[in-house]
């Protein structure tokens, strides 16, 4: 185990070294086996806390078993709170660690323009849609795929990345789903009252007990 008096001494330096290249008011945490070591919050805290395990698919997990810089967005499911996060790999008196630079989960959207086109894939051909093209995305099975009048399309992209680069029109109204609102026909309500989404060629779109308000803001109603 690292000894702790002198790990604290290096760990300052590395925020230090830190300030002079990361965002200002990136919160800093440091892992070293299967522990967080080191955690200043900043102005996103996921509320991170010293001595707390590294838990698995978690930035500080893959960056120690992989040895690996890991850039990534990570949900709400491991700290209640989603972020952005870099992770690099370190080492400590000689145990593997990982330094990770935890911002907010927009920091990535300010990072990249918003997407102008997706390239989907058809058996062995790929396509470049225009954004406006597209009606709806869907997670099934697994893969990401975008709808274009009655063809549909297969792309690299989770939901989640799509979300964060996707122009204003498009919408996360499920874990399933993001719709481009100009191509919402109707909104209904289904037989167990929860609100359903009719697009302009008839298909039917659930709306996710989660987004329900997120929805109705977005859309005014």
């Amino acid at each position: 185990m690292v000894n702790m008096e002198i790990e604290r001494e290096v760990l300052q330096q590395y925020a230090s070294i830190l300030e002079d290249w990361v965002p200002k008011d990136a919160a800093i945490a440091i892992a070293v086996g299967d522990t967080y070591i080191y955690y200043v919050e900043g102005i996103h805290d996921i509320r991170l806390k010293e001595g707390q395990p590294v838990m698995p698919g978690s930035i500080a997990d893959k960056v120690i078993n992989h040895r690996l810089k890991v850039d990534k967005i990570m949900d709400n499911s491991l700290f209640g709170i989603p972020y952005y996060g870099i992770g690099y790999p370190i080492d400590l008196q000689g145990e593997a660690g990982a330094l990770i630079v935890i911002l907010p989960p927009n920091y990535h959207v300010l990072r990249h323009e918003p997407f102008r086109f997706l390239t989907g894939k058809q058996e062995d051909e790929w396509s470049p849609v225009a954004i406006e093209e597209i009606a709806y995305i869907e997670s099934l099975q697994k893969k990401t795929w975008f709808y274009v009048a009655s063809e549909q399309f297969c792309t690299s992209y989770t939901l989640k990345e799509l979300q964060l680069r996707l122009p204003k029109t498009f919408l996360r109204i499920h874990r399933s789903y993001i719709v481009n609102i100009p191509f919402i026909h109707r909104i209904s309500r289904d037989i167990t009252s929860n609100l359903v989404l009719t697009l302009r060629d008839g298909t039917e779109l659930p709306v996710g007990q989660t987004y329900m308000a997120d929805v109705r803001k977005a859309l005014g109603f």
